[in-house]
């Protein structure tokens, strides 16, 4: 028995002596966490693209036939803007439609406020506040459009599309916020091109796009978002001066005061009708002034759009209904018809506005762009040119596909006689391309037919067949290159999730080590110790709920409602605290009763009882109020922000106490209380995080508390300050976890073989640090699988690739 003892203390020693350092642990812990940042970068490369665009600008060539392999064209020729200008009338066989050109953009708008939703009018409330747009609808001289916007719905990426066309990457919104030169192929660049004055009022981020445009400009600051007169006051201050002088072409007026509005109170804020009426005024007033210039013979057109809509909290950046149900309302003479109905749902593409109005103008279409022409806006010119806008678009889509397709060429779909004869649709993209673009053109070109029998029959009949056919094709090209932009690198995707595969296994064979070494060491100065350990509940459940998250991980629904799932532990892990601590006091309890009455019948003082058992009584006494407060500040949280699908229309407390008044919110401000073990603090703060309103959609991000007491733009401050806001729940709970693990550490110390500072640093520092890094490590390594295989899934951008913005902050 004694040499069974011995054995075992001297494997014991030996264990304990084998124990990793300090330093190696250090050592371990750097190399995996740069091995998961190499990762992860490598992942974030590949799985988040730079779309690839064409260089340079369109020009004549942009309407000829392209020839195989020079999807590119030429160089744009250096003509003056008047010469230039001819040059395009003449070779695109269209006259342009206007003279000039009014962009009124309303920055949040959502289009069911102007045209309603689902075949329905608007709202009652929303019809009185716009009532001179709401005339123009229903005299049938404006046509509205539900122009869908492509997510992320911020500011500078959508007004990107407008004018070029193309759709931006996922990452755009990283920066919406400190604006470059925009250097691809737009809209404004053509029209300066050909000589067009333009003007810009409003929104300084045109000014930051294209910084040396405009003939002149005023632009205004959009992070004050308290803002919400000054904002559009100092646009419309300009409305009188600028149709007085006529010396301009195009006029952009972009105003910011209804999002703000949105920002502060939401859809249904009270500021809303007002705001609403404010731009039903300027509609009114620019429609006016436009029918004066159009008196003397310039034709002139207003397009009111807006870049995105809005949630019901005034928030935009996802990808729902309501964020991407953006406004395009054409008001002007080639629109206008004798029969409308004006609550149609019209709907289209943000992006078909840049090859409409290029065409309206007599600019060439820009090269990358994916959208297609709306027919409504042409009714003043005849069929055939009706149908050469349409082979102009396609044209521009030729061109962009040889690009992306170097062995797609028309004059090969021309030789294997794609036409209108063949009725079955080829299974490839490219043959599929091929058959629909000759259908296209042998529809709008009969005498390219072989056979004749069927010419006198296509040219006796309407162009119908013909719009049609071009619509197909150009609505079919349209959704296959914007998908294009998406295709990932599979095999650079898997050598990353490789590499963070490797850290996290680093990461729990260095934990491994450590628990080791410290259950050895226990062995060796606690000969009580017993071997046959047992698991208990909480920590079998704390091993289940990383194993559930994980699973949760490959639902889109358990990923856009998150919050349920950190709900859901959090509660049943203080539950089980709760349980655990509760029979701890009944034991004591039954235990401390038997010592008192053994005590008594031997005739002493039940003073014992008291004396010894008082303090560890109130001590789970506080555990227990601890841990009920803990539950019940959860459940308080959780009806914070209600949030999911099936509450939403439920009242939330925040906005309650946002409509009470300051003494309301004062007296009943709730105050944070910590957690006590490491993954009970983990959970708690994120669940604060979603309790918070924060969720993994890019709408929940509070922009506006980025800009408090800061005087002017500064990436570095806004950014810390809103990941400060966003993340503060989490932060909080990291740094209180590691304190009070140094305090409860602190208290085994004093004994002398535990002295050293090796064993301090591990208990005080490097566990309570190591195992958040370890769980982040699991969940981000298994999330990063779950995108490799979610990557053709229908909801990968708007549901999973914003819940890796959330991983990737939670690394940093």
């Amino acid at each position: 028995m004694a040499t069974g003892e011995e054995s075992a203390m001297a494997g014991g020693g030996g264990g304990a002596a084998a124990s990793p350092s300090c330093a190696a642990v250090a050592g371990w812990t750097v190399a995996a966490v740069l091995l998961q940042v190499v990762g992860l970068s490598m992942f974030l490369y590949g799985f988040f693209p730079v779309k690839p665009t064409l260089p340079g600008f369109s020009g004549a060539e942009s309407y000829r036939m392209p020839s195989c392999g020079l999807a590119g064209g030429g160089e744009q020729p250096a003509l003056p803007p008047d010469q230039l200008r001819s040059l395009y009338r003449e070779l695109s066989e269209v006259p342009p439609v206007y003279d000039r050109l009014v962009l009124m953009v309303i920055d949040g708008l959502p289009a069911e406020f102007v045209l309603g939703r689902g075949g329905k009018p608007p709202s009652k409330e929303m019809v009185e506040s716009m009532p001179y747009t709401q005339s123009l609808l229903a005299g049938c001289k404006a046509t509205g459009y539900h122009a869908k916007a492509a997510p992320p719905t911020v500011t500078m990426p959508r007004l990107k599309a407008m004018v070029s066309g193309a759709i931006g990457g996922f990452l755009d919104v990283a920066f919406n916020f400190n604006t470059q030169a925009f250097l691809d192929d737009n809209l404004l660049d053509q029209l300066h091109m050909i000589g067009y004055k333009l003007v810009m009022l409003g929104d300084e981020t045109w000014i930051k796009l294209f910084p040396k445009l405009f003939w002149r400009q005023d632009g205004v600051s959009s992070f004050y978002v308290k803002d919400t007169v000054e904002v559009d006051f100092n646009v419309s201050r300009h409305l009188e001066s600028e149709f007085a002088a006529k010396d301009w072409n195009m006029l952009i007026l972009h105003y910011l005061g209804l999002d703000h509005v949105g920002h502060i109170g939401g859809r249904q804020s009270v500021l809303m009708p007002q705001k609403l009426k404010e731009m039903d005024d300027v509609i009114r007033r620019v429609h006016n002034a436009v029918s004066d210039l159009e008196d003397n013979l310039d034709r002139t057109l207003l397009v009111v759009v807006s870049d995105h809509g809005m949630t019901e909290g005034g928030n935009h950046g996802g990808s729902s209904y309501e964020e991407t149900d953006s406004l395009a309302l054409f008001i002007g003479h080639s629109v206008q018809s004798s029969y409308c109905s004006p609550y149609d749902q019209n709907e289209a593409l943000q992006v078909d506005l840049a090859p409409t109005l290029s065409l309206l103008f007599g600019t060439p279409i820009p090269k990358n762009n994916i959208g297609v022409v709306l027919p409504e806006v042409f009714n003043s010119l005849t069929d055939e040119q009706k149908l050469r806008t349409l082979e102009l678009n396609s044209l521009q889509f030729l061109r962009l596909l040889q690009a992306q397709l170097p062995a797609f060429c028309f004059e090969d779909c021309i030789n294997e006689k794609y036409g209108l004869g063949i009725d079955k649709i080829p299974q490839s993209v490219e043959k599929k391309l091929c058959h629909l673009l000759s259908k296209a053109f042998d529809s709008h070109h009969p005498s390219h037919l072989h056979q004749t029998s069927n010419v006198k029959s296509i040219e006796a009949g309407c162009n119908r067949t013909a719009v049609d056919a071009y619509y197909e094709f150009l609505r079919y090209a349209s959704e296959w290159l914007s998908h294009r932009a998406t295709n990932k690198p599979f095999y650079l995707l898997v050598s990353a999730i490789s590499l963070m595969i490797v850290s996290c296994l680093s990461l729990m064979g260095i934990v491994f080590c450590l628990l080791k070494g410290k259950s050895l060491s226990q062995f060796e100065h606690h000969s009580e110790w017993n071997s046959d350990y047992h698991w208990h509940l909480d920590e079998v459940f704390i091993i289940m709920g990383i194993f559930i998250y994980v699973s949760s991980l490959g639902s889109s629904s358990f990923v856009e409602e998150e919050q349920y799932t950190w709900h859901y532990l959090t509660s049943t892990l203080y539950l089980i605290f709760l349980i655990k601590t509760t029979q701890s006091m009944l034991r004591e309890s039954n235990s401390a009763v038997a010592r008192a009455e053994g005590k008594i019948f031997h005739g002493n003082d039940c003073s014992y009882f008291t004396s010894c058992k008082l303090i560890p009584s109130m001590r789970d006494g506080y555990k227990l109020c601890t841990i009920i407060i803990i539950l019940v500040s959860g459940r308080i949280l959780r009806a914070w922000h209600q949030g999911g699908v099936n509450w939403v229309h439920f009242p939330d407390i925040s906005k309650s106490l946002a409509q009470a008044d300051s003494f309301v919110v004062k007296a009943l401000q709730i105050i944070s209380v910590l957690a006590v073990v490491i993954v009970a603090m983990q959970l708690l703060g994120l669940s604060s995080h979603f309790g918070l309103g924060n969720t993994n959609n890019l709408a929940s991000i509070d922009v506006a508390g980025a800009f408090i007491g800061i005087s002017s733009y500064s990436t570095v401050l806004s950014g810390i300050l809103m990941f400060i806001i966003t993340y503060g729940s989490p932060l909080l709970l990291y740094l209180g976890m590691v304190v009070y693990i140094s305090v409860l550490s602190g208290d085994d110390i004093s004994t002398p073989h535990q002295s050293k500072w090796s064993c301090i640093l591990d208990k005080m520092i490097t566990l309570p640090c190591l195992l958040p890094l370890l769980i982040n490590s699991i969940a981000l390594t298994s999330y990063t699988i779950v995108l490799l295989l979610m990557r053709n899934h229908l909801f990968v951008w708007s549901v999973f690739s914003p819940k890796m913005r959330n991983y990737k902050d939670k690394s940093v």
